[in-house]
């Protein structure tokens, strides 16, 4: 979740990374008492994410700043669009400017990006889901954007849920350990509100983790053809995801298999930032 104190705290670290003895620029070329407003309008059509995000770049630089956002995330906007407007301080909104700039386009762009995954996949009732491939230290903001876009969020860390993938598999039963009993005793150790998934790569994995009783069952790059095997085998016994080679191309047709949920996480790790302008005037 993307709290206020998540957003200072972010902010305040990429100011000062940005700056971090003061802007020698705005300090030496302006005016102590020079008022400024910046603009900001989008440069192509998308979907907002960040807008608190922008507004914070702002006034921790200076309360004194005022930002007039005039769209809320998860709201569409076409090209020539305005979408905020900034007064207070020059100095200020200078120093604010890149860091604003930087947080909104990048959020902006995963949710206009996992908003075409969503209508791809319209009528089908699959949910479009991110993963872990996240920005270190930026997971809370790529999370959220995808939830602006439409979106839905997968595990948010390793602590919130199981999911066993092959090389946990492969420990799991080292020695000719029986998966489906390990599975079942996994369970019986876990507390009753931890979610259990198991990634399989193979039809033949499935009916020995379909005993378990695990939870969700995640179809690894396998096949249409498969993926609809799958399905059946699955016959809702448990909630089935489907991972790997998945694209704009590509989602429709997995989503028409009958799985439930699409992991994508093209969404956060190969992300183009949304051209988005801000046009400052001093005054």
């Amino acid at each position: 979740m993307l709290t206020r104190q998540i957003i200072e705290e972010a902010v305040n670290r990429a100011l000062h990374e940005d700056a971090p003895w003061g802007d020698v620029t705005s300090e030496y070329l302006i005016p102590a008492d020079a008022v400024a407003t910046a603009t900001l309008e989008a440069r192509e059509p998308g979907i907002m994410a960040g807008a608190e995000v922008f507004a914070a770049a702002f006034t921790l630089v200076s309360p004194a700043v005022h930002v007039q956002l005039e769209i809320a995330d998860g709201e569409q906007f076409a090209a020539g669009q305005r979408l905020a407007i900034v007064t207070g301080p020059a100095r200020a909104v200078l120093t604010g400017e890149r860091v604003a700039l930087n947080f909104v386009q990048r959020m902006a762009g995963i949710a206009t990006r996992t908003a075409h995954y969503v209508a791809a996949v319209e009528g089908t009732g699959v949910r479009i889901v991110d993963t872990r491939k996240t920005t270190p230290g930026l997971r809370p903001f790529e999370k959220h954007s995808v939830r602006a876009g439409g979106g839905h969020n997968h595990r948010y860390s390793l602590s919130d849920a199981v999911m066993a993938k092959d090389n946990h598999l492969a420990i799991l039963t080292r020695g000719g350990k029986d998966l489906t009993t390990e599975l079942k005793r996994v369970r019986a150790e876990l507390g009753h509100t931890t979610h259990i998934e198991v990634e399989v790569d193979r039809l033949d994995q499935i009916p020995a983790v379909l005993a378990a009783g695990v939870d969700t069952i995640m179809l690894d790059n396998f096949s249409l053809e498969d993926m609809r095997k799958g399905v059946e085998l699955i016959a809702g016994k448990a909630v089935v995801e489907a991972s790997g080679g998945v694209n704009q191309n590509t989602v429709r047709a997995i989503a028409e298999t009958g799985v439930d949920v699409i992991s994508v996480g093209a969404l956060t790790h190969q992300i183009h930032s949304l051209d988005l302008g801000l046009d400052v005037a001093i005054s």
